[in-house]
């Protein structure tokens, strides 16, 4: 496959410039011509240069929250989707945004539909949005469905941020005690240790033990570092093997404290996403599926999965997250009370709100937990080594 950069005019008279990959110029003139565009100048460049090269998603949350507000907007004003797309596309600052909006006007103008154009874009129209808007064009609800979509993709944003903010602080500790820890070993011990040398006293166990750590950390750093660098490989095996990864998420729920954390963010989440694709006349089975698909967890994965199963077999929804460990009963309770009643969405969106809230009382109650336990633990290792070069200076000072 070869990148080609192209000028062309479109049927309705625009000039387009862009860029397109494809086997062979032949093969890209042809695609070209598909969308109604008349090619006046292709050629061949660098496929290093011109590819796309993304760290994390191409376009920022808080710009995308801002694109569905404004297209929501746009539509509930009564404008047609291809001139709101083309406003969208001419006011964004996002490159990649704007040659996606580009390209999906084009297909609109085919007479494709909205999701499916936006679903030949993948990296940057999540599934979650795509089954969304084909339910707000079913319904002919698009600007509520698109306005809906906002609001989720910023509680989201939100509750991401509640969730890095709470494991940053003991994350940024812990690296600073390995840091200093490492700094003391390496280039302040080792000269109290040629100081006691000299005078050629006796030492304690204690002193000796914390000189000989030294002494490893000057001869093999290297062992750290290739040390570190495998256990970074070790994730990333774990991570591509399910069995693994699975045992591995498990363990990220049974860790005290944050483990609980993780949970409540977690089921937050998928009480959120639920209730928004079922709100927006998604049926129960899609709803479960895509909001499979959006939770990272694979225990709750696994039991979303025996949850649609359990649907298609005429049973509760509820019935395997009441089995479960990973459910408190306050998800499955307000399931089974929605399920009776016909109002699962509002009970979903009831217990999301109160994990949300549950959450940012945790993340401040985490804080103000890790902060004096991770102070104590950076007092602890600088005060060990200290006190070991301390004593024997005592000792030494008192036979002089």
């Amino acid at each position: 496959m070869a990148f080609y950069s192209y000028k062309a005019r479109s049927a309705n008279g625009k000039l387009k410039n862009g860029k397109l990959e494809s086997d062979n110029e032949a093969e890209a003139l042809i695609e070209l011509t598909s969308l109604d565009l008349h090619v006046f100048q292709i050629k061949k460049v660098n496929s290093f240069l011109y590819r796309d090269i993304y760290i994390g998603s191409p376009v920022k949350h808080k710009d995308f929250i801002i694109f569905l507000r404004q297209f929501s907007t746009l539509v509930d004003a009564g404008l047609s989707l291809v001139d709101t797309i083309e406003i969208l596309a001419e006011q964004s600052n996002s490159k990649v945004l704007k040659e996606a909006l580009d390209e999906s006007q084009e297909m609109i103008l085919e007479g494709k539909p909205l999701s499916e154009a936006f679903a030949s874009f993948p990296k940057l129209f999540p599934a979650l949005l795509i089954s969304m808007i084909k339910a707000g064009e079913v319904s002919g609800r698009l600007d509520d469905i698109l306005d809906r979509m906002a609001t989720y993709y910023e509680k989201q944003y939100q509750l991401k941020q509640k969730v890095i903010t709470a494991l940053t602080y003991p994350a940024v500790i812990g690296i600073l005690s390995l840091s200093i820890t490492i700094f003391l070993f390496a280039y302040i011990v080792p000269i109290f240790a040629d100081m006691f040398l000299s005078f050629g006293q006796e030492l304690p166990f204690y002193t000796k033990m914390v000189l000989d750590i030294s002494s490893f950390f000057q001869q093999f750093w290297w062992v750290i570092v290739i040390g570190l660098a495998l256990v970074v490989l070790l994730f990333r095996v774990i991570s591509k093997n399910e069995t693994l990864a699975y045992r591995l998420d498990i363990l990220k729920l049974k860790i005290p404290v944050i483990g609980t954390f993780i949970q409540k963010a977690t089921l937050s989440r998928m009480t959120q996403t639920l209730s928004s694709l079922i709100n927006s006349s998604v049926s129960i089975l899609q709803a479960v599926e895509i909001t499979k698909d959006v939770i990272e967890n694979r225990v709750v994965k696994e039991v979303l999965a025996d949850s649609k199963k359990a649907l298609e077999n005429g049973q509760s929804l509820a019935k395997p997250m009441n089995d479960h460990w990973v459910f408190p009963k306050l998800i499955t309770q307000m399931i089974a009370v929605g399920e009776a009643t016909g109002s699962i969405d509002q009970m979903l969106q009831k217990v999301s709100d109160y994990y949300e809230q549950d959450l940012e009382e945790a993340s401040d109650k985490l804080k103000s937990l890790i902060e004096p336990i991770m102070i104590v633990f950076l007092s602890v290792i600088v005060g060990s080594i200290v006190l070991a070069i301390v004593i024997p200076m005592f000792t030494l000072f008192e036979t002089i």
